[in-house]
């Protein structure tokens, strides 16, 4: 048995005020990393407020964004190119698809974390692959593991059903504090 404010791992002991916060995490992603089939819904009302949302500012209220598909482990997430976010060659700029996907990335976890947990990118990296001038983009987030302090998210952006970019990241996961009582 552990030692008061103590929480037992095998084969070590971690002690302290992060212990508890640990033994949450643990408890709640099993203490290894979960993949996507292996995620259940910690926070309902997240997917109930963002479903077919469509924010009025920030990054996302300039491009327009839509949630259309909301669930453990996958996003989905659309908008229509305006001119707006055309270059003067025509194309829409690669920071447009850059910010769509960063906003993918952190999206994609919090209905996966318990209510008041955060999510912050680390990194992310996209492969253009056409350009887009016009029509629909349409980006697809998976989760493809994550553990108590970090997630790698996958996201695939097609532009009217052509593939136009892929990208990964990485974010760093705070798992809310359990309350006593």
């Amino acid at each position: 048995m552990a030692p008061r404010g103590c929480v037992a791992y095998a084969p070590t002991r971690r002690c302290g005020p992060t212990a508890a916060r640990r033994t949450v995490a643990r408890r709640i992603l099993g203490g290894l990393p979960v993949t996507a089939p292996d995620l259940e819904v910690l926070h309902p009302k997240f997917i109930d407020h963002l479903l077919g949302h469509r924010s009025d500012s920030g990054i996302d209220g300039f491009l327009g964004l839509q949630v259309v598909e909301l669930e453990a482990g996958r996003l989905v997430v659309e908008f229509e190119v305006l001119d707006d976010h055309l270059t003067f060659i025509g194309n829409m700029h690669g920071g447009c698809l850059a910010a769509l996907c960063d906003h993918c990335l952190g999206l994609v976890l919090y209905p996966v974390m318990p209510p008041g947990s955060w999510a912050a990118t680390t990194e992310f990296k996209v492969n253009y692959l056409r350009p887009v001038s016009g029509g629909t983009c349409r980006a697809v987030a998976e989760i493809q593991s994550l553990t108590r302090r970090s997630a790698v998210v996958t996201i695939q952006v097609e532009n009217d059903g052509r593939l136009a970019a892929l990208a990964q990241g990485t974010c760093t996961v705070k798992l809310a504090e359990e309350k006593d009582g």
